[in-house]
C-alpha cells in the first residue's frame, strides 16, 4: 500500500508582496490619499481580520480594491489594534489601553501593504516610490516575507 505525503509548503500562500508603511493618518485618510495617487479605489471590506487570543479579542481593518484589468488584489490592513480594558482602581485612573499587533515583529509599522497577482519587483517599487511621495506618510518599504514568523495571518 503506497504512502502519500503532504508537505506544508504546498499549502502556503507566498505569491504576494508586503509593504510596510509608517503614519500617524486614520485607515481611512489614508485609504483617500492612497486612491488619490495610486489611482486605485480603495472600499472597506464588510469584515474585518478578527482574532481571539487568550479570550482577548482584536480585529484588523481591512480595505480592498480589485483591478480585474492587471489581475490584481490590493489590501490595506490595519498592523494595530487598541483595546481599552477596565482594572479596578482606587485612584483616579480606572482604565488601562492596551495594543496588539497583527504582525508583532513589525510593531513600528502601523499599515501593511498586501498585494496579490501579477506584481512584479519594478511595480512594487513604483508603488512604493509614489507611497513615499505623500506628505502624511514618514515612510514605505517592502517587507521581506522570510522573515516574518506571523504571516500566516496575512492568509485570508
Amino acid at each position: 500500500m503506497p504512502i502519500y505525503e503532504v508537505n506544508i509548503n504546498e499549502f502556503s500562500n507566498d505569491d504576494y508582496k508586503l509593504i510596510g508603511i509608517h503614519t500617524t493618518l486614520y485607515e481611512y485618510k489614508l485609504a483617500y490619499l492612497l486612491n488619490k495617487h495610486l489611482h486605485i479605489r480603495f472600499s472597506r471590506e464588510n469584515n474585518d481580520l478578527d482574532f481571539v487570543q487568550k479570550s482577548r479579542k482584536s480585529s484588523y481593518s481591512v480595505y480592498k480594491y480589485t483591478d480585474t484589468k492587471l489581475c490584481r488584489d490590493w489590501f490595506l490592513i490595519s498592523n494595530t489594534f487598541k483595546s481599552t480594558l477596565e482594572v479596578e482602581s482606587i485612584g483616579l485612573f480606572n482604565q488601562s489601553e492596551s495594543i496588539r499587533y497583527l504582525i508583532p515583529e513589525k510593531k513600528k509599522v502601523d499599515f501593511l501593504l498586501k498585494l496579490e497577482g501579477d506584481f512584479d519587483y519594478k511595480s512594487t517599487l513604483e508603488a512604493i516610490e509614489l507611497i513615499n511621495k505623500i506628505p502624511q506618510i514618514i515612510t514605505s518599504y517592502k517587507i521581506e516575507l522570510n522573515t516574518l514568523k506571523s504571516k500566516d495571518f496575512l492568509i485570508f
